[in-house]
């Protein structure tokens, strides 16, 4: 059995003095926003109670959906850095970048080369700039990673999913089918029609469902709504289970739900995987981290329970 972690929006406070020069851009709205709203809740004990529970788990692997900062500053951007060699060696940590960390003109290419051994895949050097989508195998499972992350007009969050992603992603995928792996891909922004708000969503969301429909996946992990959604998408073989996680910061008692971590047991083989997903997360009613639920989302290759509508934006399962 193959045991995965999957965690998301990040959002590594505090948020560090800003020049004058920094402030004079998109990221005056953010820094407002961090003020009035995200620190109070997103600051403290919180992340660091839910990785020491993650480590105390031992998965084979962590799988990071963005946000890894808030205005993707040089100084947060090193400090992410940091803290991604506390969270595990490169072999063992998979990431890709959020709307947050190419928060404006630049900063994706900071944010890339700063984490490179993370979000390269196992063909490249890491000391070269990351490429997405990148391939990873490890054992029975292959980690795929792409990217939406992009600049945007201030009050955006949008991100982009393009034709060349589709076509190598696509390709991925029925290399890693042909080999017998379990094939799991990392995105951001959710390839769910209605998941986000118009200006939060993804834009070419349409190429996603298609490479999915085509080639097909085993599991599909996003972050971006800091919400504990499951959706699902068309696949050759039957519906892909598409999981959504809370912010892995965010303190009990918001509108969102609590910090949370998703730890996904992997295990069968070629067209008889199973797969289960069990959350682990904060609690208002009590301290520390402990079990939130468990499901199972794939029985002998088969999804359970799945009934996507036909647009294939099912409900949000409440939390």
């Amino acid at each position: 059995m193959y045991r995965l972690a999957h965690l998301s929006d990040i959002h590594l406070g505090p948020m560090p003095d800003l020049t004058l020069r920094e402030l004079a851009s998109k990221r005056v709205t953010g820094w407002i926003n961090w003020q009035r709203n995200r620190r109070r809740v997103m600051f403290g004990d919180t992340l660091i109670t839910l990785l020491d529970d993650l480590k105390a788990e031992a998965p084979d692997h962590v799988a990071v959906t963005g946000d890894l900062v808030n205005l993707a500053t040089r100084i947060e951007i090193a400090a992410a850095r940091l803290w991604l060699q506390k969270l595990g060696r490169p072999h063992d940590v998979s990431v890709v970048p959020g709307n947050h960390d190419a928060y404006v003109l630049g900063a994706f290419a900071k944010s890339c080369r700063a984490w490179s051994a993370y979000v390269t895949g196992d063909a490249h050097r890491p000391l070269a700039f990351p490429t997405f989508p990148y391939a990873r195998y490890r054992e029975e499972v292959a980690i795929y990673g792409v990217s939406t992350a992009e600049a945007t007009a201030p009050f955006f969050a949008t991100g982009t999913f393009g034709r060349r992603q589709a076509l190598d992603l696509a390709q991925m995928l029925r290399s890693g089918r042909d080999m017998g792996y379990f094939r799991v891909v990392l995105i951001h922004h959710p390839p769910i029609s209605g998941a986000a708000s118009w200006h939060k969503r993804l834009i070419g969301k349409q190429y996603f469902s298609k490479v999915i429909r085509d080639v097909g996946a085993e599991l599909v992990l996003h972050g971006h709504t800091h919400l504990d959604t499951l959706h699902w998408l068309h696949g050759p073989d039957g519906h892909v289970p598409v999981v959504g996680v809370p912010s892995a910061s965010q303190s009990p008692g918001g509108e969102k739900p609590a910090s949370r971590y998703n730890l996904f047991e992997i295990s069968g083989g070629p067209g008889a995987w199973e797969l289960v997903q069990r959350e682990r997360g904060a609690r208002v009613e009590a301290p520390g981290i402990d079990w939130i639920r468990e499901r199972q989302l794939l029985s002998n290759g088969t999804a359970v329970n799945a009934t996507p509508r036909k647009d294939a934006r099912p409900a949000r399962e409440p939390a």
